[in-house]
């Protein structure tokens, strides 16, 4: 990962990212090459959720009848939350950036799964707002192919 105090100033980023990864790059252009920046991953995102979970609710049965049912409500999965947290980070990340003017304007290329947290976490990390948004899964691939997703917009 990059120095955060290596970053160009005055620049565009291109945010990729997904669940389990994210991958920043810079143009000091609309049309100019991209500079991947850092790269940031979540390993919870990867694994199994039955690994995440160390145990079940208890269970009880009905006072009245034979019905049996778990003990506790259900909640916000285990992944769900770590993609969250991992949106929140993003987030964070950008609204520094954009706060101290590493960067003037950022586009987020996202899938349409990750789309949504990574909006709501940029809402409440400063209200910063995209120049543009792509939802799509680009996560993996090189920049020259992101450069000629870009191209179309």
């Amino acid at each position: 990962m990059t120095s955060e105090l290596l970053l160009p100033k005055k620049t565009t980023w291109i945010i990729v990212a997904d669940e389990s990864a994210a991958t920043v790059y810079a143009r000091k252009s609309r049309r100019g090459p991209l500079t991947e920046l850092f790269s940031l991953t979540n390993e919870v995102a990867r694994k199994k959720t039955g690994d995440l979970i160390s145990d079940r609710g208890g269970r009880s049965f009905d006072s009245h009848g034979q019905g049996r049912h778990t003990m506790v409500k259900e909640q916000t999965g285990p992944k769900k939350r770590a993609a969250v947290a991992f949106a929140k980070d993003i987030a964070n990340r950008i609204n520094k950036a954009v706060y101290e003017g590493a960067c003037d304007e950022f586009t987020l290329i996202s899938a349409p799964r990750f789309l949504g947290v990574l909006r709501d976490a940029l809402a409440k990390a400063g209200h910063v707002v995209p120049a543009l948004t792509i939802d799509k899964e680009m996560v993996g691939q090189d920049a020259v192919t992101i450069e000629k997703l870009l191209a179309d917009y």
